[in-house]
């Protein structure tokens, strides 16, 4: 079986050269968060990276970066799945990368499109100054925020002022957690509390906006690949009208101006979330960065490509 381990800080150059070598890639495979969020596992091959995760209670592969030999990287990850016991589910591909994948191992597998998966990619310029009518509603929402919230400042987040971000967050998910015990957000806020830890080791970007002392929304992101970053977490208060947009606005202004090649940030999916949905495409995304799954149909059992294989 291959080795996949946990990655480690001290892998984030090695791998990111992997993974700015190749085309944009979705959210999932920015280092932060492979380093962040659940059982994320990597190998290293010559040029090349490997995956093995988890996703809703299934193992799958996330199909490989790199500009190695692919194919090898592949055939390696099948016959993994056939030691393990376990259905060879390939994640996370591009269209190009579905058909690549078609071309390498003809009729070998079954393929679906991982619409609740989209990320949404957003031209920075776009965000940063909501031009046009298309963006009229958001900026009336910015505008209102700074009305009522004049002396509030854009701070960029860093060791001095880390901590007052984290217990702007902290109170946010107290609020979540006593109105829904249950809710989704136990792993995120694990994830916020490694990512405030880790911050410089992941090369985070962050910005806060503050007013009289009080953090009234905070943002982090870092970098998926030569033009794009990845916003990872964004949070306010529900009191601060119009702070989702400001922070938003102001951080791709923040971003634009420290690194003028980047060209757009990924907002990541919506998790097939409705609502979530909706706000998502109401901000105009230059593009969707879709996804597509496969399994080995050798695991059906003589099945039709049965979703509860793909799912």
């Amino acid at each position: 079986m291959i080795e996949f381990k946990r990655l480690k800080l001290s892998q984030k150059e090695d791998y990111e050269k992997n993974l700015f070598a190749c085309p944009g890639r979705s959210c999932e495979y920015a280092f932060a968060n492979m380093y962040l969020w659940g059982r994320q596992e990597t190998a290293f091959f010559s040029d090349c990276v490997g995956f093995f995760s988890h996703f809703h209670g299934k193992s799958i592969y996330p199909y490989p970066v790199g500009t190695g030999d692919r194919r090898a990287v592949l055939e390696a990850v099948i016959e993994d799945a056939r030691e393990r016991g376990i259905p060879c589910r390939i994640t996370s591909m591009t269209k190009a990368e579905s058909e690549e994948l078609e071309s390498w191992f003809p009729g070998k597998f079954c393929f679906r499109t991982d619409r609740d998966g989209f990320d949404y990619v957003y031209a920075i310029n776009d965000l940063a100054d909501l031009r046009g009518r298309k963006f009229q509603k958001k900026r009336n929402h910015v505008h209102r925020f700074w009305a009522e919230h004049p002396e509030a400042v854009c701070v960029p987040l860093g060791p001095d002022n880390l901590e007052q971000a984290r217990e702007m967050v902290e109170d946010w998910y107290r609020q979540r957690l006593a109105e829904d015990p249950h809710g989704e957000y136990l792993l995120e806020q694990v994830a916020m509390k490694r990512a405030f830890q880790h911050f410089k080791a992941l090369g985070m970007e962050g910005l806060m906006l503050v007013e009289d002392g009080q953090v009234l929304a905070m943002t982090m992101g870092s970098r998926l690949s030569r033009d794009t970053i990845d916003v990872h977490f964004e949070k306010a208060r529900e009191d601060a009208d119009g702070a989702y947009a400001a922070i938003n606005c102001e951080f791709a202004r923040y971003l634009r101006e420290k690194y003028p090649e980047v060209k757009f940030l990924n907002r990541e999916d919506d998790m097939g979330l409705e609502g979530l949905r909706k706000a998502k495409l109401s901000y105009q995304p230059h593009h969707l960065e879709e996804k597509y799954w496969a399994c080995l149909l050798e695991n059906l059992n003589g099945d039709t490509c049965a979703e509860d294989a793909l799912d």
